[in-house]
């Protein structure tokens, strides 16, 4: 039974400090350019040059993160689920 407690401790504070960190910072580093934006590319002589921007994030080297995405579509839905005005019956009269 204490082991059970444990992990769930141990899996709500792992899910909670990843929430933190999706609302302090949602942007994260590109894993395809490592956040540099372009790719890498060594000429003959071995020395590194610039290559192509990066496809996965257009050359920002920034991606968001998936946690803030989820957030994200989530607050879409709710927003839209919920825009429907409140009719008022019209005074008789």
């Amino acid at each position: 039974m204490t082991l059970l407690l444990l992990a769930s401790a141990c899996l709500l504070a792992i899910t909670l400090c990843y929430v933190s960190l999706c609302r302090s910072s949602p942007y994260g580093d590109c894993r395809k350019c490592r956040g540099f934006g372009f790719a890498l590319k060594t000429d003959r002589k071995g020395r590194l040059k610039r290559g192509k921007p990066c496809r996965r994030c257009k050359g920002h080297g920034k991606r968001i993160r998936v946690g803030r995405h989820l957030y994200n579509l989530w607050l879409h839905v709710y927003r839209d689920g919920s825009d429907t005005p409140a009719t008022t019956p019209a005074p008789k009269g």
